[in-house]
């Protein structure tokens, strides 16, 4: 397993309550069968609404994550690369409780 992956996995099993999943053939983690972040090309993505969203974009090598790879990125979905770890665990919480509504 890649330091990512663990970091990944290390931020996600925190959060109580969360369940490992797939999403697209990717490892997620979801609560009541929503998705609300996933591991993809070694990033944390995240599904972020409002400022969270906003502060997600604005960090460098952030994009929104396509997972087919044919320009038609997930709006809501944020791919927030290894770089910015030590905000994984608040994009987390935030993506949790945004799906948990």
């Amino acid at each position: 397993m890649t330091k990512e992956e663990t970091k990944y996995h290390e931020v996600a099993s925190k959060i109580e309550g969360a369940e490992k999943s797939q999403l697209f053939g990717k490892p997620c983690y979801k609560i009541n069968k929503k998705a609300f972040c996933c591991f993809f090309h070694n990033e944390m993505v995240f599904k972020l609404t409002g400022e969270f969203h906003q502060e997600a974009l604005r960090l460098d090598g952030t994009e929104l994550f396509d997972p087919s790879g044919k320009g038609r990125p997930m709006k809501e979905w944020v791919q927030v690369p290894f770089d910015y770890e030590d905000q994984w665990e608040d994009f987390a919480l935030a993506a949790f409780e945004y799906v948990s509504i």
